[in-house]
């Protein structure tokens, strides 16, 4: 068969089957007294094994030393496809998402979607320096999109960078929020910590419902984070949280001041002297006892001072000390 009709035949130009003869990946195995490529039927078959080969993205190079080579594994050459393949596709996605980010703030000018590009490759920076700087210099000529600075705020490990991302989320008047509640429910406790800490951050009343939801967390510190905000604003679905965190010495002198705050902000936290006191009753652990005798300190009103009086007699020479110095430290103020 000459080239004219196997290119006819086949799709594949004449221009490409000499290419192919001159990298010796289909040869035709003979000429026509005049000098024709002339094809057999193995060149034909070959023919369509490259063409195959192709079509699964192997380049000209590869496709030749997998025909020629026979030591060559199939699986080996569908285990790099497959590799290649994930690289392209998370290099396209990656390409979507930025071009996304920018779509989202709709630039006007070459110059914005210039200016924002630049702030997005600094927060895909390595140096948290230079993430940190993106977040500080975007203004509200060209701001940072929220999906980026969500995406960001819950992959965040550096305090610093963290800060000015949840800072710069406050700012945004409750944007974003939806999607940081969606790290509430990751499988991953870093994530729902920072999604925790960012939400705190935002002063609307989904955010309060959010927070709340939080204060069920499986994670102890996730609770610490939703009940300290929670109680900071007068929310005493916060008190249980708040109790455990004295009792347990986590985040212990935080969780006292929010208690006593929320004694004075909340008519249903009445119960917070009482529900301290019965653990003081009920617990021999030394240090467990010290901290809620601390936490009494905190607390305003006649239940606390009342406690207060009664553990300067306690058999824990220390505990007793403690709260006759707090007593002592009270009548000075």
């Amino acid at each position: 068969m000459l080239i004219g009709e196997v290119s006819r035949r086949c799709g594949v130009s004449t221009r490409m089957l000499r290419h192919y003869d001159r990298l010796g990946l289909v040869e035709p195995t003979g000429r026509t007294s005049g000098g024709y490529r002339e094809y057999s039927a193995d060149d034909i078959r070959r023919l369509f094994h490259v063409e195959s080969l192709r079509t699964l993205g192997l380049s000209l190079n590869d496709a030749k030393r997998a025909l020629d080579e026979p030591d060559f594994r199939p699986a080996d050459l569908v285990g790099d496809l497959i590799r290649h393949t994930r690289q392209r596709i998370a290099a396209e996605e990656e390409l979507l998402g930025r071009l996304e980010r920018v779509d989202a703030v709709s630039p006007a000018e070459w110059e914005d979607v210039l200016r924002l590009v630049t702030l997005l490759r600094a927060l895909e920076s390595e140096s948290g320096a230079r993430r940190q700087q993106a977040i500080l210099s975007a203004n509200g000529k060209t701001s940072l999109p929220v999906e980026a600075l969500v995406e960001a705020v819950l992959s965040e490990d550096d305090p610093s960078v963290a800060g000015a991302l949840q800072w710069s989320l406050a700012r945004m008047a409750g944007q974003g929020l939806a999607e940081l509640a969606h790290g509430l429910d990751a499988e991953s406790v870093d994530v729902r910590r920072r999604a925790t800490t960012a939400i705190a951050a935002i002063h609307t009343e989904e955010a309060v419902e959010h927070l709340r939801r939080a204060l069920v967390d499986s994670d102890a510190t996730v609770r610490g984070y939703a009940a300290l905000a929670l109680g900071s604003r007068g929310n005493s679905d916060s008190i249980p949280v708040l109790l455990e965190m004295v009792v347990t010495g986590r985040l212990d002198v935080e969780a006292a001041e929010v208690l006593g705050l929320l004694t004075t902000l909340s008519p249903s936290a009445d119960g917070i002297v009482g529900a301290l006191q019965d653990t003081l009753d009920t617990v021999d652990d030394a240090p467990t006892r010290l901290r809620i005798t601390q936490a009494l300190a905190e607390i305003p009103g006649t239940a606390a001072r009342k406690a207060l009086t009664r553990l300067t007699d306690d058999g824990d020479r220390t505990i007793a000390s403690t709260a006759a110095a707090i007593m002592t430290a009270q009548d000075r103020e």
